[in-house]
This record gives structure tokens, sequence and C-alpha cells, in this order.
């Protein structure tokens, strides 16, 4: 029962596939920033180098900071061009997340199944299930624990005491001023 809530959990696309209806990267939390962004999904805070810190300072409180970066790994790897990089990063990966001996092991099924010689004849997505199941792991365990965490709090509340201080009112004010008249 758990195998089947996982593939299905595993079909839900991750944040480098998630685009409006006419291929742009989806913006539909555009306005909202930092901390707000963040809490409205796991996509938005992967998409932002600080939310991604802050994850991964969680994470590692955790034990667990190796599903962000491999998730990392992997996202860069699509990027990779060319055959021999590509080898590369893919005995990169392979040798620092997935391997029996892997300094960074993270916890995937099938993990077994995935050997050396796939590493051969690398492509941009020969990584996609695994990355999926952390993708989705990370979305519905560490990820809500995130959102309680003093780490996203303490972020949070300083957020709102730079927002709510007399410098960024007068800003505001003056910016209203400017666009009214």
């Amino acid at each position: 029962m758990f195998n089947r809530a996982v593939s299905r959990l595993s079909r839900k696309r991750p944040p480098s596939e998630i685009n409006d209806s006419e291929g742009h990267p989806s913006s539909s939390h555009q306005t909202l920033k930092g901390t707000s962004k963040w809490a409205t999904s796991l996509e938005n805070l992967l998409e932002d180098p600080e939310g991604v810190k802050r994850f991964r300072e969680f994470l590692k409180k955790e034990f667990s900071e190796e599903n962000v970066l491999f998730w990392l790994a992997c996202e860069e790897f699509k990027k990779t061009q060319g055959k021999k990089q590509m080898q590369e990063k893919a005995k990169e990966i392979y040798t620092t997340f997935l391997s029996s001996k892997a300094s960074s092991q993270v916890n995937v099924e099938g993990q077994s199944r995935l050997s050396e010689t796939i590493l051969e004849t690398p492509h941009p997505l020969m990584f996609q299930k695994l990355q999926d199941q952390i993708f989705n792991l990370m979305k519905y365990d560490s990820y809500s624990r995130f959102l309680k965490s003093d780490i996203f709090l303490n972020h949070q509340k300083c957020e709102e005491q730079e927002e709510n201080s007399p410098e960024a009112q007068t800003a505001a004010k003056r910016a209203s001023r400017i666009y009214n008249t």
C-alpha cells in the first residue's frame, strides 16, 4: 500500500517542470516574498536561494540534509552539457548519494536497481524517478516540520520587523507619493 502511495505521489511534477500555459515558469505567487512565499509550497522554497539555505540548515539539524543536496545535484545535472561532463557528474551523484558506500546516502526505493553501468550512458533525466521520490519525501515529511521550526519562524519574525521598521514605511510612503501624483 505504501509503495502505491509513493508511486502516485512521485507523479507530481518538481519545480523545474512547473510552467504556466505559455511555458514560462509558474508565477502564481510572484507578489509574495521570503517566508510568505516559502510557506505556499516546497517548490517556491526551493526556487529561492535563501529558502534553500534555511531549509538546509533545518535538515542538517534533522540529520537529513542529504535529501535536499541530492535534489539540488539532480537539478544541476539536468543542465549539464556534453557526454563527458554528464558522465563525471552522474558518477559523482552516484558515489555521493546512491552507492552502498555513499558518504551522504539517500534512502530511495529501487536504489539497488541503479547500477554503475547506467553511468556509462548518462542522460539528463536518468535520476528523475529517484529525485521525485526524495522531493516527495521532503514535501510530505520535512517541509511541514520546517514551517513550524524555530529557523523558519525566527526568519519570518525578522522579515516582519524589517517590513514594519520606520525606514521601510518611509520608503513606502515616498513611493506612494511619487506614484500617486
